[in-house]
């Protein structure tokens, strides 16, 4: 009866949320990847919203239930009494009267757990724009596909749905997203580190300092650059994010100039490399959101590049991998070696971090494991000292956030600052409680 149920609400949304784009007419930018669509959802929003009526999904909202919610309105808490029969009756209604409020630009995230998700997706809301943020070499959510190339395949899917008078926005820096290139109809642009890129970040830099950090860049595109400063996040990540948010400022007609003037109210999301103070004068980077084989990379080697007292990498599991789970944990553990001075591991999966450490010469008395997370906690807290900057990351299912709550210095700001922290989540069982 619940599968029923479920079904049925599917269909009606799927139903409603066509209808809404049929008489509504937005513009549609659509975001895909393995990493990074958050933060490039984040970004455009911000930047088009300073010149257009604009709405971005709320939270996570990036499946057949998700991204017709994001079309529908902006709802965000789905556990409320009577969720689901407002949500309908505010859609009939707005559909029956027109609503002069609704946004002119949506910016939808198009999420994919195994395949025909993305042409299901489409099916609802098809994009004049699409933005590809990354694969990687060995990507998350890969145990339903038969490799990297089959989720490639799926999610370029967004690229190759694209009007010729339409946009694709690339990631000039990963081979394999350049690949959808080949089936692209609509104008390419691309985005990255590369010289090769349409708009190129260069000068890049993080930076720590007493009122936190974050990172500063240039833009390069044109002939001309500009510089930009992000605070509040380390890493490339919303490096990344600011400039494929800049492409489709472009595309939308905005100047540089005013695309990064709008970029100072984009903060990256919670839980993705967000800065914040820890007990006894430590530095915290809060990397708890998620994890994937090439954020964990990113994460390590923001780290590496950091000048601190100690480095230390609390890393919990990396989930839905599937047959390259050893694989990508061993890997972990070498980059880990090389990155931290302590490393903290949670969990069965990352025990193979901790063993791929010290196999790679990390020496074996600055290693710490735990199966439960509280007990973890409460190490790392005896284990931190003044000056240590600490990095914590590992997927939703092992609840990392957790340790960060327990060393932040102001565990009363939780709600504000961290993930995962509203009545239903708290209440879910981690992997290792």
């Amino acid at each position: 009866m619940k599968n029923l149920a479920l079904s049925i609400l599917t269909k009606t949304l799927k139903i409603l949320a066509r209808l809404t784009i049929k008489r509504y007419k937005p513009g549609v930018v659509g975001i895909t990847g393995n990493v990074g669509k958050t933060s490039a959802k984040e970004a455009i929003g911000a930047v088009l919203a300073a010149e257009r009526r604009t709405r971005a999904s709320l939270k996570n909202f990036n499946n057949e239930l998700g991204l017709p919610l994001s079309i529908l309105g902006d709802w965000d808490k789905t556990g409320e009494f009577l969720f689901w029969p407002r949500v309908l009756v505010c859609s009939i209604f707005n559909l029956i009267v027109k609503n002069k409020n609704y946004p002119e630009i949506l910016v939808l995230e198009y999420g994919v757990d195994r395949a025909g998700d993305m042409s299901y997706l489409l099916e609802i809301a098809r994009p004049q724009t699409g933005v590809f943020t990354a694969i990687g070499e060995m990507p998350v959510h890969i145990e339903f596909f038969t490799g990297p190339e089959a989720i490639f395949r799926e999610k370029a899917r967004i690229i190759s749905s694209i009007p010729a008078t339409g946009f694709a926005v690339l990631n000039a820096d990963d081979d394999m997203v350049m690949e959808a290139k080949k089936i692209a109809r609509a104008n390419v642009v691309t985005f990255g580190f590369s010289e090769h890129a349409d708009l190129r970040i260069t000068n890049f830099s993080n930076f720590v300092d007493e009122r936190g950090g974050g990172i500063s860049f240039k833009f390069t595109y044109g002939g001309s650059f500009v510089p930009v400063k992000i605070n509040g996040a380390l890493g490339r990540a919303p490096a990344y994010a600011a400039a494929a948010a800049s492409l489709v400022g472009l595309i939308f007609g905005m100047n540089l100039v005013r695309i990064t003037e709008a970029l100072a109210g984009f903060t990256p999301p919670k839980g993705r490399q967000r800065i914040m103070k820890g007990i006894k004068n430590s530095i915290i980077i809060d990397d708890t959101y998620n994890s994937a084989p090439l954020a964990m990379m990113e994460a390590l080697t923001t780290l590496g590049s950091l000048k601190a007292v100690r480095k230390i990498a609390v890393l919990g599991d990396m989930l839905e991998l599937g047959k390259h789970t050893f694989e990508v944990h061993e890997h972990t553990g070498k980059l880990a070696a090389e990155r931290c001075d302590v490393l903290f591991t949670v969990g069965v999966r990352g025990k193979i971090i901790a063993e791929a450490a010290e196999r790679a010469g990390f020496p074996r008395k600055k290693i710490f494991t735990f199966m439960n997370i509280h007990e973890a906690s409460m190490q790392i807290q005896q284990k931190i000292q003044k000056g240590d900057i600490i990095l914590i990351k590992g997927s939703q299912g092992v609840r990392m956030e957790r340790v960060v709550k327990e060393i932040m210095a102001e565990p009363i700001m939780a709600q504000e600052l961290l993930v995962r922290q509203d009545r239903s989540w708290l209440r879910k069982p981690g992997l290792y409680d």
